[in-house]
Formats: structure tokens, C-alpha cells, sequence
């Protein structure tokens, strides 16, 4: 069973920055795309940005400009440098990875909060 290994979350101040991290645990696990969803309270589940095996990248529109998203092929992991944060970003962050087979596998979830 793979498993999606987030790590980066935490409290910070509205203007600062995080970098979030995912990691596959299963070696030779071939991904074709990665990418970061998040969920504020009482709100869906919101795609944040993804990237592809090839590298094509797409971003929600409230966060371009000021997160980036990008990915290790050879060490199945994916990164979300995340500047300029609002007070509005404030959720659980998630990564998810598509199989080859199409198969999604999502982690379990790291905090982000953000304080004005």
C-alpha cells in the first residue's frame, strides 16, 4: 500500500512563508501527476496546485503568483513553497498522487494556519 508522507505544516503570520513537502513511501511507484489540495473548515476540498511527470503545472487562481509547486520524479516528492501567505490559506493542506493506473492516493493531512 503506498502511502503519501506530508511534512512543512504550522502557525505563521499573514506575509510569511511555509514549504510544504510529500513523499511516496513505495519505491519504483510510477506517479503521473502530483499535487496539493486543501480543505478550510466547512468548506469542499479545493485544488491548490498539481504538476505533472512532464512538469506541467496548474495553480488555483487565488494562490498564483505566490505559490509554487514542483517535483522530484526520481524521489516521488512533491513541494509547495508557499510565500506571501493570507489569512485565507488557513486550512488542511493534502497531497494527492495519480498512479500510472489512475489510482489516487491522498496523505493525511498537514495544518497550515494563518494569523493576521
Amino acid at each position: 500500500q503506498v502511502q503519501l508522507v506530508e511534512s512543512g505544516g504550522g502557525l505563521v503570520q499573514a506575509g510569511e512563508s511555509l514549504r510544504l513537502s510529500c513523499v511516496a513511501s513505495e519505491s519504483g511507484f510510477s506517479i503521473r501527476a502530483m499535487g496539493w489540495y486543501r480543505q478550510a473548515p466547512g468548506k469542499q476540498r479545493e485544488l491548490v496546485a498539481s504538476i505533472t511527470s512532464p512538469g506541467t503545472t496548474v495553480y488555483a487562481d487565488s494562490v498564483k503568483g505566490r505559490f509554487t509547486i514542483s517535483r522530484d520524479n526520481a524521489k516521488n516528492t512533491v513541494t509547495l513553497q508557499m510565500n506571501s501567505l493570507k489569512p485565507e490559506d488557513t486550512a488542511v493542506y493534502y497531497c494527492k498522487a495519480v498512479s500510472a493506473l489512475y489510482v489516487s492516493y491522498w496523505g493525511q493531512g498537514t495544518q497550515v494556519t494563518v494569523s493576521s
